[in-house]
């Protein structure tokens, strides 16, 4: 069944399930439940994790054709968080972010692929530094429930990898035992809520 619903017996003429067409639809991304995170190695030795506090996005569900539905993320490079003021400040810094010419990361979907079972693969123009190039990010569907409060909600789980140097984060520092102290590699993370539009 997959991303737009779990597996019943109700199935459409389609080929889609009642529960596809109740989640067929857009969503706003919840930010008090959602976490973007990233991991870069550090020192060669061991990782650094941090996410990003402030963002809005927005999902558009097609259940009928998964390969219809669209994301949009724009996050603010300000709410970067890893645990250290220090660290942070670096991170907004002109080594690395630029915040103050470049408040914003954006990402916009112009692929999205149904895997099989609950996996989905999106593809999209990820945005840093005014440099856009795609990324692809592979996406687990957690599942539709409605909230205490009557929200209709669906989650996902998503992971990527990308080179920062892809889009001219390139600041490093060079180790006397060899290696650098923070990788090119980063991890990206996500775990998503969207709340059903009214």
């Amino acid at each position: 069944m997959g991303i737009f619903g779990r597996k019943n017996d109700e199935t459409t003429a389609a080929g889609t399930t009642a529960d596809t067409a109740a989640l067929t639809g857009d969503y706003t991304i919840d930010p008090a439940h959602t976490t973007l995170g990233f991991v870069a190695r550090h020192a060669m030795v061991t990782n650094v994790k941090g996410s990003f506090q402030e963002f809005e996005g927005t999902l558009h569900l097609d259940g009928a054709d998964p390969s219809k539905s669209t994301a949009s993320l724009d996050i603010k490079m300000d709410s970067i968080t890893t645990g250290s003021p220090d660290r942070d400040g670096h991170l907004k810094s002109a080594d690395f972010f630029k915040i103050d010419e470049f408040p914003t990361m954006t990402f916009r979907s112009t692929e999205a692929k149904a895997l099989g079972g609950e996996d989905y693969r999106i593809t999209g123009d990820l945005t840093i530094l005014g440099v856009t190039r795609p990324v692809t990010i592979d996406l687990e569907f957690n599942g539709a429930a409605k909230d205490p409060f009557g929200n209709e909600r669906v989650g996902f789980e998503g992971k990527a990898e990308i080179k920062r140097s892809d889009w001219g984060v390139t600041w490093n520092a060079a180790l006397e035992t060899g290696g650098v102290l923070v990788s090119d590699k980063i991890k990206l993370n996500f775990d998503i809520s969207a709340i059903k539009n009214a």
